[in-house]
């Protein structure tokens, strides 16, 4: 049996598994990896940095044999079925106290699901989420770890090392019991999507409606994100509108057909905010768009019917000014929804998760990474219990700056047909959550009408029903 030397083992190296595995050898970790495609084996060892000590095997009994006690052992293969297959092929094989890492996009009832069964078996089992992409895994990713807090004591200084740093600071940190780190990662999921939504809203009024070049069009992002939009996703869409196609010589984003895919975890999100009776209309939107964008052939029906082809050209001066600041709006509301579901889930989950690491590992490495995550985390730092970022004095004075923007830019939205329906949810969640009176004492009425379900009033105690006929 070979003598046991290596710190960290990875089971799955395709590029995320690869990269993270690489990360590790280059802060001075050895590090070994196992995969059923030998090529991926192969490939680990070709792509190491010189005097990194990285090596493939072709077994898991040959990784197990030269890890150190307790061993530390990451999956990264697809989410479902392959995590249980793998973890019912690696769990006779472990020790007591080894610690086993799933790092993929797993659901977070499978974690709980998985978390219990390791239990039984006296191994400590905990839920990873990463993001970051493959350029992430290797040079720093944003780490969202959950679950057993001894075990993560026993990772806490590879994870640290691998990490994103912003001003020094590591983007990883323990986030809760249970499946607490998927729990953040889904959240983080579906913030992405919804921002993702918002920028291609703005984009397509810009482009179709005011007339933009793709090369104006990177003009215009790339000098936002060196202002209050500073964010991975509005630095990497400047860079979009540059990229040509080789064989054509067009823009590549000109080339993309409008029909968007998905992993499932937008959706997850906005199933468990319904499920726990948390607003995220934002998020919903942006999976409900995904889904329209792919009826395609029906889309082209429509408008044909519709006569909604281009629409007449927007002249507003104004209008990249304003767009900059209904996107800045908007991307705030994406993060109150998303955060007000953490706050809610942390308590009704019994995940106990510190929203000011939530938002501490969002801050580098991730792909929801800006500038507005610094003011989130000095808000929860400055009040842990803040229930929705909303009520922050500091960040009222974003939405105030930015709100009369957004409802002109919704008009000129509105008035050339072009959808916004990201944006309008946005708005839309903002003016209800800061409405001291809504319309649904007209929804109780009706409620009780039709199924005697009963209301409470404001000017007494109590629960009432009335004879309505």
């Amino acid at each position: 049996m070979a003598t046991p030397t290596f710190d960290f083992g990875m089971i799955g190296l395709g590029v995320m598994g690869r990269n993270l595995l690489l990360n590790m050898a280059d802060h001075g970790f050895k590090v070994i990896g196992y995969d059923k495609d030998n090529q991926k084996t192969l490939a680990l060892e070709s792509s190491a940095t010189a005097n990194t000590v990285v090596k493939g095997v072709n077994s898991l009994q040959e990784m197990l044999n030269q890890l150190n006690s307790p061993r530390r052992i990451m999956m990264l293969v697809p989410a479902g079925q392959p995590v249980d297959d793998v973890l019912q092929g690696l769990q006779p094989l472990l020790a007591p106290d080894d610690i086993v890492i799933d790092g993929g996009n797993s659901h977070y009832t499978d974690t709980l699901r998985r978390l219990a069964w390791m239990k039984e078996k006296g191994l400590h089992f905990v839920g990873i989420g990463i993001s970051g992409g493959e350029h992430g895994a290797r040079t720093g990713p944003s780490i969202m770890p959950g679950g057993d807090p001894q075990a993560y004591k026993h990772l806490q200084p590879i994870l640290e090392s691998i990490a994103a740093k912003v001003n020094g600071d590591p983007c990883v940190a323990y986030l809760g019991k249970g499946a607490a780190g998927h729990y953040v990662k889904m959240v983080h999921n579906g913030i992405e999507y919804a921002i993702m939504q918002l920028i291609s809203e703005i984009y397509d009024l810009l482009h179709r409606g005011a007339g933009k070049s793709n090369d104006q069009l990177h003009e215009i992002f790339n000098k936002w994100n060196e202002g209050d939009l500073q964010s991975y996703l509005v630095e990497i869409t400047s860079e979009i509108f540059l990229k040509s196609d080789d064989k054509t010589g067009k823009k590549i984003i000109d080339l993309i057909l409008d029909k968007a895919g998905s992993k499932g975890t937008g959706k997850w999100t906005s199933q468990d905010a319904m499920d726990l009776g948390v607003a995220i209309p934002t998020i919903d939107i942006a999976v409900a768009m995904r889904a329209l964008s792919s009826l395609k052939d029906e889309r082209i029906k429509a408008s044909k019917i519709y006569h909604n082809g281009s629409p007449a050209l927007i002249k507003n001066q104004n209008i990249v000014e304003e767009a900059g600041s209904a996107l800045l709006f908007g991307m705030l509301i994406c993060y109150a929804q998303g955060l007000a579901l953490l706050k809610v889930a942390s308590s009704e989950l019994q995940m106990e998760i510190p929203l000011e690491d939530a938002v501490k590992v969002w801050r580098g490495g991730c792909i929801i990474r800006s500038s507005l995550l610094e003011i989130f985390y000095k808000s929860f730092q400055q009040n842990p219990g803040l229930s929705n970022i909303l009520l922050n004095p500091e960040i009222s004075k974003i939405v105030n700056k930015t709100i009369g923007h957004t409802r002109n830019l919704l008009v000129q939205f509105i008035q050339s047909g072009i959808p916004a329906a990201g944006l309008s949810s946005a708005l839309g969640y903002f003016d209800a959550y800061a409405s001291e009176q809504m319309p649904t004492n007209l929804v109780q009425a009706q409620r009780d009408f039709f199924g005697a379900h009963t209301y409470q009033r404001v000017d007494m105690a109590g629960t009432f029903h009335t004879e309505w006929q």
